[in-house]
């Protein structure tokens, strides 16, 4: 087999609400998932042995340690009772720790080029549980759609269609883990208010992501105060339609209606924060 490449876009919770608490700690959630059309890029290629190469412009920001595509390839051998090797390049341009997925994403594009590499199969539950074990937000990943996930992460439905949009996202380099950020929230859990029916535009997504929320905001700006001003930021941008911070923070994102207004707004703020990642990018719909 040549080799090939998987990609792994970026993850975005346009809503989170938290509606409880497990007797174990974790919270349980309600939250809109789509993806960006931007993202880190995996490329695979058969070899004796399994090796990782990291390039790219934030992969830096990775901790020492082992890395997340080799915890997933090494937990679909054993799952798969295979022992095969793979030459894995990462190219990493998401920033770490930054509530858009990226170690997840990276541990579903491994899981699915791995699959195609060594021609293996997992059944869908094995598949689930197995990306659960790496991850919350990997079996969100792993769908690569926009879909309702609850639970801690596992129980997943589709979600109806999305117009089409332009995102801007925006990280100020700061990594924001996502415990901390969960125990510093406060006050009652949310009701679940998902999607149920696809706007019509991206002002009519605008109007229903504004209906909801991300309970995780408070807690975030809290802990740390620049997420405050990166919202606020976005929001200066012309023809921003909605600024929301995805997942536990730090990354935000505007959401605009078409390319041009997104490439302006990037401008617009990489200009005034120079230090900050500035990323435009579309809304992948379905």
């Amino acid at each position: 087999m040549t080799s090939f490449s998987v990609e792994a876009p970026a993850k975005i919770n346009l809503t989170l609400h938290v509606v409880g608490k497990r007797d174990d700690g974790y919270h349980l959630l309600d939250s809109l998932v789509a993806f960006a059309g931007m993202g880190d890029t995996l490329d695979f290629a058969p070899a004796d042995t399994l090796r990782l190469e990291v390039t790219g412009p934030t992969a830096g920001q990775i901790p020492e340690g082992e890395n997340i595509v080799i915890k997933a390839a090494r937990l679909l051998a054993d799952a798969a009772g295979v022992n095969k090797g793979a030459a894995i390049r990462l190219t990493k341009r998401l920033p770490v720790a930054a509530g858009i997925g990226g170690g997840s994403a990276d541990a579903a594009a491994a899981l699915k080029g791995l699959m195609r590499l060594w021609d293996v199969s997992l059944s869908p539950e094995a598949l689930n549980t197995l990306a659960l074990s790496i991850g919350a937000d990997v079996p969100v990943c792993l769908a690569g759609k926009p879909m309702r996930m609850m639970g801690v992460g596992e129980v997943l439905e589709p979600a109806p269609a999305l117009p089409p949009a332009w995102l801007l996202l925006v990280n100020p380099m700061v990594p924001l883990h996502t415990p901390p950020v969960f125990k510093a929230r406060t006050g009652p859990f949310s009701e679940a208010d998902p999607l149920t029916a696809a706007p019509s535009d991206a002002q009519a997504l605008a109007q229903a992501l504004a209906a909801r929320r991300n309970d995780l905001t408070p807690p975030a700006i809290l802990i740390e105060p620049v997420v405050g001003e990166v919202l606020a930021a976005i929001a200066a941008t012309a023809d921003c339609l909605l600024p929301r911070m995805s997942g536990s923070g730090a990354t935000c994102f505007g959401l605009y209606g078409g390319q041009a207004q997104a490439r302006a707004a990037a401008a617009r703020v990489a200009a005034a924060h120079p230090a900050w990642w500035v990323a435009p990018a579309p809304l992948l719909g379905r």
